[in-house]
C-alpha cells in the first residue's frame, strides 16, 4: 500500500461529492451543515492536493470537468464504504429494522430485485421490504415509496437522486418467431418485422427512428403498458422487443438480434426522500442498492 497517495482529507472528498449530488455549493453546504465558504474551501483544498480542477463555472452553474468526472465514482465508493464501516462497527446492519418501500419498473422488480433483496436480507434480516412494481413515477414526496429506481431524474427539489450508471438494452425475439419470419441481418431488415410495443408507441417509434431505423406504427400492432406482459408476448413469438440485456441474455428461447450493433443505453437513477439523511433503515437500503446495481451494470 502506498500510503503517501492517501493523504487528502475525507471531509474534502465528502464536500466534493455533496456538491456534485446537490448541484451547487450552497445546497451542499446546507446538507452537510456547513457554511458555503467553508465547503468551498474544502473543495478547493482537494483540488490543490490532487493537482486537478474538479469544477468549472459556466454562468451561475458549476460543471464537472473531465478530471472531476473520472474521480466521481471513486469518491462515491469511498462514501458508501464509510457508511458500511459505521454500520459494521456498531452492528447496526443486523439490528436495523422497520419497513422500506422500493418502487421500480415491473421488469426490474421481477428480474433484478429478487436477488438484491435476498442479499440485503442476509445483511439486515429485521428489515421489512415492500416492492411496488410500477412503471409510472411514484411520488416519493407523498411517501408512496421510500426509494425509487427509475430511468429519468426526478425534478422535485426535495428528493435526493444518484445516477448509478447506464444500463444496456437491445432487440430480442424468440427462436420460434425468427424461424418463422427470418433473422434480420441488418437494421434495414427490421422494417419488415413485427414489434411488441411498451408504453407510448408514438414516442418509441420516434426514438428508434432517430437512432437510424425506419419504423412506423404498422410495426407495432401488439403492445402493453406492462413490461412483463410485453416480454411474455415476445417470448410467445408475437414479435421483436427491446429489452435490458441483463434480462434478455438469461432468457431461454430468446435470441439477441444484430449482436454487433451497439446497445441502447438508458440511465438508472436511484432516488430517495431527504429523510435518507436521518433514517438508518432507508440509508442502509439505499446504499446497498447503489452498490448492487452498480455491480450489475458492469
Amino acid at each position: 500500500m502506498n500510503w503517501a497517495l492517501v493523504s487528502f482529507d475525507w471531509n474534502q472528498a465528502r464536500a466534493f461529492l455533496a456538491t456534485v449530488e446537490e448541484g451547487s455549493l450552497s445546497a451542499a453546504a446546507r446538507e452537510l451543515g456547513l457554511t458555503q465558504p467553508t465547503l468551498g474551501r474544502q473543495v478547493a483544498a482537494l483540488e490543490e492536493k490532487l493537482g486537478v480542477l474538479l469544477f468549472e463555472r459556466v454562468g451561475k452553474s458549476l460543471v464537472l470537468t473531465q478530471s472531476g468526472l473520472e474521480l466521481l465514482d471513486h469518491v462515491r465508493a469511498m462514501c458508501d464504504a464509510a457508511g458500511r464501516i459505521s454500520l459494521a462497527a456498531s452492528g447496526q446492519s443486523q439490528t436495523v429494522e422497520g419497513r422500506v418501500c422500493i418502487t421500480a419498473s415491473d421488469v426490474m422488480s421481477a428480474y433484478v430485485l429478487p436477488d438484491a433483496i435476498k442479499r440485503l436480507r442476509e445483511q439486515a434480516p429485521l428489515l421489512e421490504i415492500d416492492i411496488v412494481a410500477a412503471n409510472d413515477i411514484r411520488n416519493l414526496q407523498l411517501r408512496e415509496a421510500d426509494i425509487a429506481i427509475r430511468h429519468i431524474r426526478p425534478e422535485e427539489p426535495d428528493l435526493i437522486a444518484r445516477l448509478i450508471g447506464n444500463g444496456a438494452g437491445t432487440f430480442y425475439a424468440s427462436h420460434d418467431y425468427l424461424e418463422k419470419h427470418g433473422r434480420p441481418e441488418c437494421e434495414s431488415d427490421l422494417t419488415r418485422h413485427s414489434f411488441i410495443g411498451f408504453g407510448d408507441n408514438v414516442r418509441l417509434v420516434e426514438t428508434l427512428n432517430q437512432m437510424g431505423l425506419s419504423l412506423s406504427a404498422d410495426n407495432f400492432r401488439v403492445s402493453s403498458e406492462s413490461g412483463l406482459v410485453a416480454w411474455e408476448m415476445a417470448r410467445a413469438g408475437l414479435g421483436i422487443i427491446i429489452m435490458s440485456n441483463k434480462v434478455g441474455e438469461n432468457a431461454a428461447g430468446m435470441e439477441r438480434l444484430l449482436p454487433n450493433r451497439d446497445p441502447m443505453l438508458f440511465p438508472i437513477w436511484l432516488t430517495a426522500h431527504r429523510e435518507l439523511h436521518t433514517s438508518r433503515r432507508i440509508r442502509l437500503v439505499y446504499d446497498f442498492l447503489a452498490d448492487y446495481l452498480s455491480e450489475e451494470m458492469h
